[in-house]
């Protein structure tokens, strides 16, 4: 397959953006899926610091803009960032040692994995009333949001995705919106925000361990009109977000996983 012009990387790339930030994902297990079936002979190391970059950019961006809307739970998320920083870091590292005969199939997996955890469990987790945190967000709109956040469990769960997400260069959005509000009992909406915050510094992170092995360079090309397709599409995304409902939000989260995720494993 030829090379994508620069016009069709910016509106695949202000897809990503908008999709990604309207279900908190950051667009990586869209993105990353489809450098693969365009570069099918591309090194994987190369691919996931393409995703990632772009990931980057377009969780900043819905970060910004979910911080006007006052939705993101910063001191949970400053707790799930440094948890999941150490594997994000090592994830980034060990890529380029991963064949893409292994890699293509594992990634399908895991998507294929993270849509029958959001389809299975459809009721979100609830506390117990003696919890010792809790949280009251009052967002620009004056919806508010109270809750009572596991953050000890949820900073365990970080370090794994962390490296998951790094290591296949999807971001941790795909797993952390789900586990934040099945497991760790935040609201969808505070979800999708907070999963943006902690993911742009996880994938910055993963961005910076690729671009000191010297795989971001050849792949800088293509990661420019992308983001610039994702500054565009990801306040899209994020203006979208107040008028659809929580469920609905989760549902197009499952089948864009389960689409891509079958692809992945099926189609080789």
């Amino acid at each position: 397959m030829g090379p994508m012009p620069s016009l069709g990387f910016f509106v695949l790339g202000a897809f990503v953006g908008g999709f990604g930030t309207l279900i908190g994902a950051g667009g990586g297990f869209v993105l990353m899926p489809l450098l693969l079936f365009l570069y099918p002979n591309e090194r994987p190391d190369v691919l996931t610091a393409i995703s990632l970059a772009v990931v980057f950019v377009n969780a900043a961006s819905g970060t910004l803009a979910y911080a006007r809307m006052r939705r993101i739970d910063v001191r949970s998320g400053l707790v799930f960032a440094a948890a999941g920083i150490p594997g994000a870091i090592l994830g980034a590292a060990i890529t380029s040692r991963l064949d893409r005969r292994v890699f293509d199939p594992v990634l399908g997996v895991v998507l294929i994995v993270c849509a029958g955890i959001v389809l299975l469990r459809p009721k979100q987790a609830t506390t117990s009333p003696s919890a010792p945190e809790t949280r009251v967000i009052v967002d620009s709109e004056g919806t508010v949001y109270r809750y009572r956040p596991r953050v000890a469990l949820g900073a365990a769960v970080s370090t794994v995705i962390g490296f998951v997400s790094s290591i296949l260069g999807i971001g941790g959005g795909i797993l952390h919106v789900p586990v934040m509000i099945y497991a760790l009992s935040f609201p969808v909406h505070v979800a999708t925000a907070t999963s943006h915050f902690v993911l742009a510094i996880l994938a910055l992170t993963g961005v910076a361990t690729h671009a000191a092995g010297g795989s971001l360079g050849a792949g800088l090309g293509r990661v420019l009109p992308l983001a610039a397709g994702v500054l565009v599409g990801a306040p899209v995304g994020a203006r979208l977000s107040t008028r659809v409902r929580g469920r609905w939000i989760l549902r197009g989260l499952a089948l864009g996983l389960a689409a891509v995720g079958l692809r992945l494993v099926i189609v080789r």
